[in-house]
């Protein structure tokens, strides 16, 4: 296993040095400028030969073997700290110890941290892997140090992250191993301590031993171990711990008896809704939009007032001296254009007619109602006079429409004297008022009739100002919804022109802005996420599987009746499969609690996100999943 290689613990130049590089400072003479051979020249005695391996350590180079009796130097210092050395250390705890006690632990330290920082080059973990001492002293270290004492924390790390190196071919030995079992001292750092360097080390290295089938025997269910890794395990800003954490968990679970035990810890549940967690809070989205609507022209939404066309007065001078019928026809060509969609109640048609010639009926005389309805027929061939069945009966004239104006009529415009007033369109409600006002101050009879358009409602003066009001168009145009727009949607197949004749019939328009909005995973998970997916998956595979009991012989020996002798193993099986199909209930509602998390979770790999949806699909259905 290829490890970084750290800086040297602690002050960057352990205190036996610091009078040796202060001297250096001070002193003159040639400057060597590589640094590499200052220890040569120096006469002051020292760890010389320490320092100048510790800067070679770090080149990829270096070679154990390259340097004959190197190894077996290397572990002289430390192998005498851990056989004898750290009790001195361990009965001063509560003083400083000597300068000479001191300075052979920093000499084991150092010669510790040389051995772990060669195991960059793949070479020397070869090395040291076949060395016969290399086992023994790392495996004393873990069971002979006080593990809680602060002055053996950089040793003990030195030795964690060295057996890392060298922890493929590492069996753990037995436990009843004379003072050799380091597994007790390993779980009672990460259960214990509160240095977050020792616990990542060990979590990490727990992992990798327990990735060798070898050591599978001594992997425990309720193991120390795997409670600091839950413990741990949602501290998501840590990326080391938590990667560490997963990592042990996964080798923890990868076993079939661990993963069936682990569903009946009491952190199960909150084990894996923090494993969900991670997965979302690790994926990277983006929000995607996606047209979806289909073409269609649009034509601008103008609101066009078409006003009904009203007799002015030149048409009424000429059609007044033309004798009936004639001037009934006139005055329907006049008046009305053929429509044949269109229609109007007789009695509007009636009452147009005897607006415009009843005030004038003592010199020119008028048709009677039924003769003006029949005189449809005449100017307009295809309209016609009829009764619609009701209730209520209706009687209309089809076929015919009010004749519009040629141009749009300005909204204040004043039609007083039925619509003869020649004073030009006013610019707001205010002028158009005060004007009629005028007009009805010059009625000289104190009860008149409304002169507005076609009204003819007859009122009082004062009763007539109140009156004309509502006659006069609002203010202000009609409010627009805030999602109208700007234009008409109309098909691309419709051949109509807008206004629509009949837009109740036609066919709805395709929606002009169709789009459909999502969010998409725009990378592949992270390694902490892919770790803790398989540890969900493990999770799912263990309780979504049918555990049924093998047919065995029973009371009637599978359907044949038969004398059945007891067998004490059948009470052991049942128990097992009571336990285990008790775990697997378990799980599953532990799945069904966090299928709404993983519906949210989205990986951009195919095949891992059909574990997600097979997951889901499975605390839906509650179905065992083959």
């Amino acid at each position: 296993m290829a490890l970084q290689t750290p800086v040297r613990a602690g002050t960057a130049t352990p205190a036996f040095y610091r009078a040796y590089t202060q001297q250096t400072a001070q002193r003159g003479g040639p400057n060597v400028t590589d640094d590499y051979e200052r220890w040569y020249t120096d006469a002051t005695p020292s760890n010389r030969m320490l320092d100048r391996l510790h800067r070679l350590c770090t080149n990829d180079q270096f070679a154990l073997k390259a340097i004959p009796g190197l190894t077996e130097a290397l572990f002289e210092w430390p192998e005498w700290y851990v056989t004898e050395g750290h009790l001195e250390s361990e009965i001063c705890s509560f003083f400083t110890p000597s300068t000479v006690a001191e300075k052979k632990r920093r000499h084991a330290v150092e010669s510790l941290f040389i051995l772990r920082n060669s195991v960059v080059n793949e070479p020397n973990i070869h090395e040291l892997a076949n060395y016969p001492r290399t086992q023994p002293l790392l495996f004393r270290a873990l069971t002979n140090l006080d593990l809680d004492a602060e002055t053996n924390s950089e040793f003990l790390l030195n030795t964690i992250e060295l057996l890392q190196a060298i922890s493929q071919g590492v069996v753990l030995p037995p436990p009843n191993a004379d003072g050799k079992d380091p597994l007790a001292g390993l779980l009672h750092i990460v259960e214990h301590s509160s240095n977050r360097s020792l616990i990542i080390a060990t979590l990490t290295l727990l992992g990798q031993l327990f990735s060798n089938s070898s050591n599978l025997p001594r992997l425990q269910a309720e193991s120390p171990a795997l409670s600091a890794s839950i413990r741990y395990l949602p501290l998501f800003v840590d990326k080391p711990l938590v990667e560490a954490s997963l990592n042990y968990l996964y080798a923890h679970l990868s076993h079939p008896p661990m993963v069936k035990a682990f569903f009946h810890h009491c952190l199960m549940p909150g084990a894996l809704r923090v494993l969900v967690s991670l997965l979302l809070s690790e994926q990277v989205e983006e929000t995607v939009s996606q047209d979806i609507s289909i073409p269609a022209r649009t034509i601008p939404a103008v609101t066009t007032v078409m006003p009904d066309h009203d007799l002015t007065q030149e048409e009424l001078d000429r059609l007044l001296p033309m004798p009936e019928p004639q001037r009934c026809y006139e005055w329907m060509r006049t008046m009305f254009v053929a429509k044949p969609e269109s229609e109007m109640t007789q009695v509007d048609f009636w009452n147009l007619y005897k607006d415009a010639f009843t005030p004038h009926v003592e010199h020119f005389p008028v048709l009677v109602a039924s003769d003006v309805i029949k005189n449809v027929n005449v100017v307009f061939p295809q309209a016609q006079a009829m009764v619609l069945p009701g209730p209520p009966q209706r009687f209309v004239v089809r076929g015919v429409d009010r004749r519009k104006e040629a141009q749009d009529s300005p909204r204040f415009r004043c039609h007083w004297d039925k619509s003869q007033c020649s004073v030009p369109a006013f610019g707001s409600a205010g002028e158009l008022y005060d004007h009629l006002l005028q007009h009805i101050d010059a009625l000289e009879a104190t009860e008149s009739t409304c002169l507005w358009s076609t009204c003819s409602v007859s009122l009082s003066k004062a009763r007539l100002r109140s009156h004309v009001l509502t006659h006069m168009p609002s203010a202000q145009l009609p409010a627009k919804h805030a999602s109208q727009d700007e234009t008409v949607t109309l098909s691309l197949t419709d051949d109509e022109t807008y206004p629509i004749v009949n837009p109740t019939r036609r066919e709805p328009p395709p929606l002009r802005n169709a789009a459909i909005t999502f969010r998409q995973p725009v990378a592949d998970p992270p390694s902490t996420s892919l770790t803790a997916l398989l540890i969900i998956r493990i999770l799912f595979r263990t309780s979504f599987v049918a555990t049924d009991l093998a047919p065995r012989a029973d009371g009637e020996r599978f359907g044949f009746p038969g004398v059945v002798e007891e067998d004490e193993g059948d009470n052991v099986t049942n128990e097992v499969y009571v336990y285990e199909a008790e775990g697997e209930r378990r799980g599953r509602r532990a799945f069904v609690g966090v299928r709404r998390m993983m519906e949210d979770v989205r990986i951009k790999d195919e095949t891992l996100m059909g574990w997600i949806l097979e997951m889901v699909h499975a605390a839906y259905d509650g179905l065992p999943q083959s």
